[in-house]
C-alpha cells in the first residue's frame, strides 16, 4: 500500500493571506474574498455520527495485551490469518471498483 503525501500536494488550494511589509502599511497588500458555505447534515448522518461516538473503534484492552505479549516475545503471528485477511479486503476492493 502506497502512503502519499497529501498534505503538501494540496497546500496552496488558492488560500492566500495578507501580505504587509514592516513599517510601509497595509498599501501594497494582496487580499482575497472568503464565501462562506453552509453545510447542512442530514438526520441519517448524524445518526450514524451518534453510533460512531458512543461506540469504540478498538478495544484498548486489546491493544495493551497486544503491546505486552510483543513486549515479552509471546505475540505470535498467524500468516493464514494474515493473508485470508489481505485477500479479503482485495476482493472488497475489486468488488466495490466493479459495482
Amino acid at each position: 500500500m502506497k502512503i502519499d503525501d497529501s498534505i503538501k500536494k494540496t497546500g496552496s488550494l488558492g488560500v492566500t493571506s495578507t501580505q504587509t511589509r514592516a513599517g510601509k502599511g497595509v498599501s501594497k497588500a494582496s487580499t482575497t474574498s472568503v464565501s462562506s458555505d453552509n453545510v447542512h447534515r442530514s438526520s441519517q448522518l448524524q445518526g450514524l455520527e451518534g453510533q460512531v461516538a458512543t461506540s469504540s473503534v478498538f478495544d484498548a484492552n486489546k491493544v495493551d495485551e497486544i503491546k505486552a505479549a510483543i513486549a515479552g516475545g509471546q505475540f505470535q503471528v498467524n500468516p493464514e490469518k494474515v493473508a485470508n485477511g489481505l485477500i479479503n479486503n482485495v476482493t472488497d476492493l475489486l468488488q466495490t471498483q466493479t459495482a
